[in-house]
């Protein structure tokens, strides 16, 4: 049984991943901002999988070093010990160009998404070179993280893409240590970020992207299952778990004519969220 922490995993793909974890038997630590959100989704995510007992919620802010510290001494002061550290939290601004983004909205996104990773990375790896057998350290890959850009999502893009040079740099720095630094690559998920990413972009433009967005697209509930796995079993440095490959994508346009899939009507008719 291993312990696994995953922070910004109050609601979707990281609490996804923790009902997944819990699903195959591990610990898992679930983290968030808000005290209310980390005690309603641990205490579900407990009862849901029968595992009361190995679930420990934790407010984290991420943004915070002394906070993300605070949350590796309570994992380990409860379990032990922490096996998998999964840096999933994020958040996306207005889709709108650079020149016109509020100030406040930069500052959130680079320090969640690309500070609060650093943070993260440097607490786990530092406390896993100190437990026997290591540990395994994961950033998490998004739009930007393989060059792609486009208008409108600069700056999150910006941090996606550094995410990957951090992934490269770490693995290189925990070379020969018992500590294993992997990024886990999601593709596109119907998430409550996804939507908020769009605020912003014209109707019309929503709509043809919600075509592309449907073809290779998946839900939490299909995407969640391999990545638990696969950052269980990886024990290549620097390995990236990829859902979806190029060979998938090309497949999933292949047969978009003969096969109708609409992944976000449902996310789309719940009430609108800023962050995941």
């Amino acid at each position: 049984m291993q312990t696994i922490l995953i922070t910004g995993s109050t609601r979707g793909i990281g609490q996804g991943l923790a009902r997944e974890f819990l699903r195959l038997g591990h610990r898992v630590i679930v983290t968030g901002r808000a005290e209310a959100a980390v005690r309603t989704a641990a205490a579900e995510l407990g009862r849901a999988q029968g595992g009361e007992g190995r679930v420990l919620g934790v407010v984290c802010d991420v943004r915070q070093l002394p906070s993300v510290q605070a949350a590796w001494d309570a994992g380990v002061a409860r379990f032990g010990r922490i096996d998998v550290w999964i840096n999933n939290a994020a958040v996306a601004t207005d889709r709108v160009l650079l020149a016109d983004l509020p100030a406040d909205q930069i500052q959130a996104t680079v320090d969640t998404n690309l500070l609060g990773t650093l943070y993260g990375c440097r607490v786990a790896i530092a406390g896993m070179r100190g437990q026997p057998g290591g540990g395994k350290v994961y950033t998490f890959e998004g739009f930007g993280s393989d060059g792609l850009s486009r208008p409108g999502l600069s700056v999150y893009g910006a941090t996606k893409r550094a995410l990957r040079y951090l992934t490269a740099s770490l693995a290189k720095e925990c070379a020969g240590t018992p500590v294993i630094v992997g990024s886990l690559s999601p593709g596109i998920v119907a998430t409550d970020l996804l939507l908020y990413s769009s605020r912003g972009q014209d109707p019309a433009e929503w709509e043809r992207s919600k075509r592309v967005l449907n073809i290779l697209g998946d839900t939490v509930e299909t995407v969640t299952p391999f990545l638990a796995r696969a950052a269980l079993a990886n024990t290549k440095q620097g390995g990236r778990i990829d859902w979806m490959t190029p060979a998938k994508a090309a497949g999933r346009f292949a047969l978009a004519p003969f096969r109708k899939r609409d992944i976000l009507a449902e996310l789309e008719a719940r009430p609108h969220l800023t962050v995941r």
